[in-house]
């Protein structure tokens, strides 16, 4: 795992510790003109997956800490639906691409294995437990691959808590 990784993670469970007043539930939003950004940091459990991505996008020590031109639009979508906990998701301000091209980008699914996280989730699938049962899901779900999260079979962040990796 890379030093800063490590050193932001350590630093955000001792601050979750000090900090024992509950975080405010605040949405933020971060516009480019195509895309904006939104972070809702009450959710956010630090696995630092969007910084690693795009360093140059977020900057945790930076205020704003959010910067949409640094990257490219395609980019800064790939990055947000790796957040295992949706406290960053997106919402496209320019025209959507038509419908027969969603189409074609969605008929396989891509199964992504994120280093000490989730498996993410993209494409056309369909999540059944084991009564054989549908399990209802938001679009392009992270699942947990540590075993310790409690909304199973999908990540709640928790392997960022218990340090999880991949050794």
């Amino acid at each position: 795992m890379n030093d800063i990784v490590l050193c932001f993670r350590i630093f955000m469970q001792l601050n979750k510790h000090l900090n024992t007043k509950p975080m405010e539930k605040i949405t933020k939003k971060y516009s480019n003109g195509e895309v904006t950004i939104i972070w809702r940091p009450d959710l956010c459990n630090h696995s630092a997956i969007c910084f690693r991505t795009l360093p140059n996008v977020f900057k945790p020590w930076d205020r704003p800490w959010i910067d949409p031109n640094a990257a490219s639009t395609e980019d800064l979508i790939k990055t947000v639906k790796r957040c295992p906990t949706r406290a960053l998701m997106y919402e496209i301000n320019a025209p959507e691409p038509e419908q027969d091209e969603i189409t074609v980008k969605k008929e396989l699914a891509t199964i992504t294995i994120l280093q000490d996280g989730p498996i993410l989730v993209e494409g056309n699938y369909r999540v059944i437990d084991e009564q054989g049962n549908e399990i209802v899901c938001r679009e392009d779900p992270a699942l947990c691959r540590c075993g310790a999260s409690k909304k199973k079979p999908f990540c709640d962040g928790t392997h960022a808590d218990i340090m999880f990796t991949d050794e």
